[in-house]
C-alpha cells in the first residue's frame, strides 16, 4: 500500500472520495457523546441494518457505546483499493471497529446487500454462533433499488408527486444558485416500485428471518425511521411516492407489533426523525434550502440537533431499556418535534418566501450545510492535516 493525498471530488449530491482520518475523527466524536450520554449497559445484542452512515451509524454507536450492547452490523460499502478510496461508511465501520475492540466490546459487520436472502442467512449463522437471541433490531437502509428476493425484479424508486406537478425552489449545489425546479408526477409503476424499496417488506423479511432462526429474545424490539417533513415539501415527500413508501413501512410497523407483543412482549416501532444532512437527503429537490433554513433557526434558538444527539435522546426517552415511548395518534414516534415546533416551522416558512440566490448565504446557514455535506465524507473536519498522504486501505 502506498499512501496518497486525498481531495474531496463533488459533483452536486456525490461526493466520489472519502478520507479515512476525517470519518474517524466524526466516529471518534460520536463515540465520546454516547459514552457520556449512555448508561454505559442495558442493551443485550444489538442488529443494525443499514449501519454505515447517517441514523444507522449512529445508532450503532449508541447501543454499543452508550448501551454496552454486542453488535452486529449488517451495511453495503467499498473498501479502499490502490489510490481508490473506500467510500465512507467503510472508513466510518473501520473506526467504529477499532475503537470497540479498543475497548473490549464486540461488535461484528457483514458487508453486502441487506435486501437479499444470502446476506440475512449470514447474519442469522453469525448471531447463531457467536451472539445469541437479539434484544433490539434497529432497520436504517436508504437504498435506490431493491432486487425483490421472492421475483428476482430490481424497483428503482424515484421522488415525484401523487397528482398535479410540483413547482418550487432548489438550490443549484454545483452553482450555489436558487432556482425555480418542476417535477412530473409519478405513474402507478413508480409509486409501486418506491414501496417495493423503501416500505416495510424487507424490513418485515428481516423479522420473519430471525424469528424462524428462534433469534428474537424476549421482550426484543425493533426501529424503523421514517420522516415527515414540513408544509413546504408535503407535495414532494410525504404526499408524493415516498410518503407512500412511508405510509407502508408504518402499517408494516402497526401490524409486526402486534404480533411481536402477543408472542414475545414485543414492540415494533416507527421514529419520524429530524431533517439532517446526508447524502440522501441532498440528493431531495427543494430540502437541501429547507435544511439550510431550518438550521439556521433551530442554532439560533439552541435547538438544533446531528445524528447522534438525535439517536442518543431517542434511545434515553422511547427506546432504550425499560422506556416505553410515548407515541402520536398513528402510533409513531415523534423525535422530530423540535423541527416541527410551531415556532420553528413559521419562522423558516417566513424566511422562505423572501431567500434569494443573493441573500442565501446571510439568511440561511447554507454554509453549514455544504460544511456538514462534506463532513460526511471526512472533509473539513477540524484537526485533520489533509495535506498529509494517507493510506486509503483500512481493514473492517
Amino acid at each position: 500500500m502506498s499512501a496518497v493525498t486525498i481531495n474531496p471530488r463533488i459533483r452536486g449530491f456525490i461526493c466520489l472520495s472519502a478520507h479515512p482520518e476525517g470519518c474517524a475523527a466524526n466516529v471518534q466524536r460520536q463515540v465520546e457523546l454516547a459514552k457520556k450520554d449512555g448508561p454505559g449497559s442495558g442493551i443485550g445484542t444489538a442488529l443494525v441494518v443499514g449501519s454505515s452512515a447517517g441514523y444507522g451509524l449512529s445508532s450503532l454507536i449508541t447501543a454499543v457505546f452508550g448501551y454496552g450492547a454486542k453488535a452486529l452490523s449488517v451495511c453495503f460499502e467499498r473498501p479502499g483499493n490502490g489510490e481508490k478510496t473506500a467510500s465512507a461508511g467503510w472508513y466510518n465501520l473501520a473506526e467504529a471497529h477499532r475503537l470497540a475492540k479498543a475497548a473490549g466490546r464486540q461488535l461484528e459487520t457483514i458487508n453486502g446487500d441487506a435486501f437479499s436472502i444470502p446476506i440475512k442467512e449470514q447474519a442469522v449463522a453469525a448471531l447463531k454462533a457467536r451472539f445469541g437471541k437479539i434484544d433490539l433490531l434497529i432497520y436504517s437502509l436508504a437504498s435506490p433499488k431493491r432486487t425483490d428476493p421472492a421475483t428476482g425484479t430490481t424497483h428503482s424508486s424515484v421522488l415525484k408527486p401523487i397528482g398535479p406537478p410540483y413547482e418550487s425552489k432548489t438550490i443549484n449545489l454545483d452553482t450555489d444558485q436558487i432556482a425555480p425546479i418542476t417535477i412530473q408526477p409519478a405513474t402507478d409503476v413508480d409509486i409501486e416500485n418506491t414501496v417495493k424499496v423503501m416500505g416495510g417488506d424487507d424490513w418485515r423479511m428481516w423479522v420473519e428471518a430471525l424469528r424462524a432462526a428462534d433469534l428474537l429474545a424476549p421482550g426484543f424490539r425493533t426501529v424503523a425511521y421514517s420522516y415527515i417533513g414540513p408544509q413546504l415539501t408535503h407535495a414532494i415527500y410525504r404526499a408524493g411516492t415516498i410518503g407512500r413508501a412511508k405510509d407502508h413501512l408504518e402499517s408494516t410497523a402497526r401490524a409486526m407489533d402486534q404480533e411481536l407483543s402477543k408472542s414475545l412482549g414485543g414492540h415494533a416501532w416507527v421514529s419520524v426523525n429530524k431533517a439532517l444532512v446526508t447524502q440522501a437527503s441532498s440528493a431531495i429537490p427543494v430540502v437541501p434550502l429547507y435544511i439550510s433554513l431550518l438550521y439556521k433557526v433551530m442554532k439560533a434558538k439552541g435547538t438544533h440537533e446531528g445524528t447522534v444527539e438525535q439517536m442518543l435522546r431517542l434511545f434515553r426517552t422511547h427506546i432504550g431499556p425499560g422506556k416505553q415511548p410515548t407515541l402520536d395518534a398513528d402510533g409513531r414516534i415523534r423525535i422530530d418535534d423540535r423541527e416541527m415546533a410551531k415556532d420553528v416551522q413559521d419562522a423558516v416558512a417566513k424566511v422562505w418566501t423572501d431567500v434569494t440566490s443573493e441573500n442565501l448565504m446571510a439568511v440561511s446557514d447554507y454554509a453549514g450545510f455544504k460544511r456538514e455535506f462534506r463532513s460526511l465524507f471526512g472533509f473539513e473536519m477540524p484537526g485533520i492535516d489533509y495535506q498529509t498522504p494517507t493510506e486509503v486501505e483500512r481493514p473492517l
